[in-house]
């Protein structure tokens, strides 16, 4: 479809030219965000009238309770700031894995790109992500792109020419960042434990989080290692400036780490910049579990926010408020299940930190995000219990050994 291309100046953008009552409008997620335009379209929100929201993880106040009076905000997930929606009960949750998360949108009518300047030949990239967001540009109705010297050129992937877009912003300010993760005593054990199992030349899959991030810096000793993730964090420069992570061995993208969204602090946006063995990719891609499996040794590091006795993952929601996500956990799971010598992994620590409650439970509290069919290596500051082939009964002693010493008599009983 060719589209006008036509640029405006920021402070003459107007949201309510574009966006028609009802519609529904998606922005990619967290860093990606294009905070000039969603400022201006939740600024306009009551001139447009009631419209739909499709938004992920974010990292932004533009979730916030006092906009839901004339915006319905959609997520697959409660993580981020979309928490205090959740909390407030004005999220509504598509729970669908996050590979399907795009066709769920649909049909798309405005779409709100972040992008780098284009390069010599006029093609833009999509900045910090790709993932749920590459499907829908061919079928938006209307594209509104921020054109962003603070963001990265990214090589590979997505371009777009002027022809692709109806409507240009340019804008300079640095796009949100994660902080820092600082690892406490229990996630150093959890990291530990997993570290241990990990081998030179595998391919890894990370979750988000502290808890991610800490398990995947602590592998800085290994090499040859290679990635095809979601996210892409900060451990990714971590581990390639120690010399771990070369993507040398994997039998797909040979040299190039895989992932669909950059998330982490401003040296990993600079060192992603123009960097040839960085791609983006669609979820397509990142999640198809064929693709996967092709590695050997895939390693999937995903976190959850309770595990039965059996192996049952709860990764949604916590005290009965939607926190969590369906997610690409279940898909990466796969694809480590079935990759030669790979490794399905879940890790958590064995209680909530706040409350000392159990993490390690008899039944749980919310959905079973991912069956105990799937389950494979559930990791705690206490151990490993790897459940692969392991009958009802054998779970349930592995796993108790991995709980909380203090809740193991009382998670004995009860089971």
């Amino acid at each position: 479809m060719k589209r006008a291309g036509r640029e405006i100046p920021l402070d003459q953008l107007r949201m309510a030219d574009f966006v028609r009552r009802g519609d529904m409008v998606v922005w990619p997620q967290a860093g990606a965000e294009p905070l000039a335009l969603t400022g201006i379209l939740m600024r306009e929100r009551a001139e447009i009238g009631g419209f739909r929201a499709g938004i992920g993880l974010s990292l932004s106040e533009t979730p916030a309770p006092a906009h839901a009076d004339f915006v319905e905000f959609v997520s697959y997930c409660g993580s981020g700031t979309n928490t205090t929606l959740a909390r407030a009960g004005l999220l509504e949750i598509l729970p669908v894995p996050y590979s399907r998360f795009a066709e769920a949108l649909c049909p798309v009518d405005v779409l709100l790109l972040h992008i780098a300047p284009c390069d010599a030949d006029g093609h833009y990239t999509l900045g910090l992500a790709e993932e749920y967001i590459a499907p829908l540009i061919a079928s938006a109705r209307t594209i509104i792109a921020q054109v962003n010297d603070r963001l990265p050129r990214m090589a590979g992937g997505q371009v777009l020419s002027r022809e692709d877009i109806d409507i240009l912003v340019t804008s300079s300010h640095a796009p949100l960042c994660l902080p820092p993760a600082r690892a406490g005593t229990v996630e150093t054990r959890i990291a530990g434990h997993v570290a241990a199992l990990v081998e030179d030349r595998s391919v890894l899959q990370a979750g988000l989080g502290k808890l991610p991030e800490t398990i995947l810096a602590a592998l800085a000793d290994r090499r040859d290692l290679g990635v095809h993730s979601g996210a892409l964090g900060d451990w990714l420069m971590t581990l390639t400036q120690a010399g771990a992570l070369t993507n040398a061995a994997k039998v797909r993208d040979t040299g190039v780490s895989i992932g669909g969204l950059l998330m982490g602090g401003e040296a990993l946006y600079r060192f992603a910049h123009e960097n040839k063995a960085i791609r983006l990719a669609p979820t397509s891609y990142t999640h198809d579990p064929q693709i996967l499996a092709a590695h050997d040794r895939f390693v999937a590091v995903n976190s959850a926010l309770e595990v039965d006795l059996t192996g049952q993952i709860n990764a949604e929601t916590a005290g009965g408020v939607y926190v969590g996500a369906v997610g690409g956990a279940s898909e990466f799971l796969s694809g480590a299940h079935r990759s030669r010598g790979g490794l399905p992994i879940v890790a958590l620590p064995a209680t909530v930190a706040k409350t000392g409650a159990p993490r390690i439970v008899g039944t749980l509290s919310g959905p079973v995000s991912t069956p105990r069919s799937e389950a494979g290596i559930i990791v705690t500051e206490h151990g490993v219990a790897d459940l692969r082939g392991r009958s009802l009964k054998e779970r349930r002693r592995l796993m108790l050994d991995i709980a909380a010493p203090e809740h193991r008599a009382a998670l004995d009983r009860a089971a």
